[in-house]
């Protein structure tokens, strides 16, 4: 039984001539003259890259994981503030209108208040502060005389920012100048 892969008779196998041996690229060849001229890499050469490597990847492991536990971190903080604020807006407003004086929830918002600003959390929306659309949602425009760029001129709720994140933006109404 012949096999496919045997060669025909009458035909000898020839050996691969020296330019088929050598490598085509000029840089593969000054990378194997360069080999030839300093030897084999030693094991321990080896291994200590190995190592090292190994140590480079552990590091950006590390501060990858650091760095990760402290966005889902402050994603929780941001979550558990975000469900309170409605009961701290009531709080507010409560206060604004003047019934919180002396009572025990006048107590209870300034605890809010102190337990927010430990974590960075930081109220904005003042009447008469410049409109800036990334952090004021507009819901209404009053066009005032005299105004020569968009102001807020009532605070609907107040915005909420967390750190430099913006978690509620406030609820405004924005002087325009008039036409």
């Amino acid at each position: 039984m012949s096999n496919e892969f045997e060669q025909p008779e009458g035909e000898e196998q020839s050996s691969p001539s020296a330019a088929e041996q050598s490598p085509s690229d000029p840089l593969d060849a000054e990378l194997a003259d360069l080999v030839d001229a300093t030897g084999p890499i030693s094991k321990e050469a080896e291994l200590l890259a190995d190592l090292q490597r190994l140590q480079a990847e552990f590091v950006n492991y590390k501060a990858r994981v650091e760095r990760d536990r402290d966005v889902s971190r402050n994603a929780a903080i941001a979550e558990v503030i975000r469900a309170f604020l409605p009961a701290f807006d009531d709080l507010a407003l409560a206060e604004a209108h003047g019934d919180l004086a002396g009572s025990p929830f006048e107590a209870v918002l300034n605890k809010l208040r102190a337990g927010g600003e430990k974590f960075g959390l930081f109220a904005f929306g003042a009447k008469g502060e410049k409109f800036d659309p990334e952090l004021h949602n507009g819901l209404a425009q009053i066009a005032t005389p005299g105004a020569t760029e968009s102001t807020i001129a009532e605070v609907i709720s107040q915005g909420f920012r967390l750190g430099d994140r913006v978690i509620r933006p406030a609820m405004v109404a924005v002087a325009i100048p008039q036409e």
